[in-house]
């Protein structure tokens, strides 16, 4: 099991994640007129393909085996 943390600080809502999860499990969400990037999916459904940290140019992206 992984579980996907993103730094919404960090985070630029590039949606570079969004688009190499290939699970589909990150999101770009939007609160108090700011985008981010948010994992929605189940830890268990998270392969730990680790791709969506790897083109987080910003490191907002933290994957981490449980």
């Amino acid at each position: 099991m992984y579980v996907v943390a993103v730094d919404t600080e960090k985070c630029q809502a590039c949606s570079d994640c969004v688009d190499n999860c290939p699970n589909e499990l990150i999101v770009l969400t939007e609160e108090n007129g700011k985008q981010y990037a948010m994992f929605t999916g189940n830890p268990d459904d998270c392969i730990g393909c680790l791709s969506c940290e790897s083109v987080c140019d910003e490191g907002a992206i933290t994957v981490t085996e449980l």
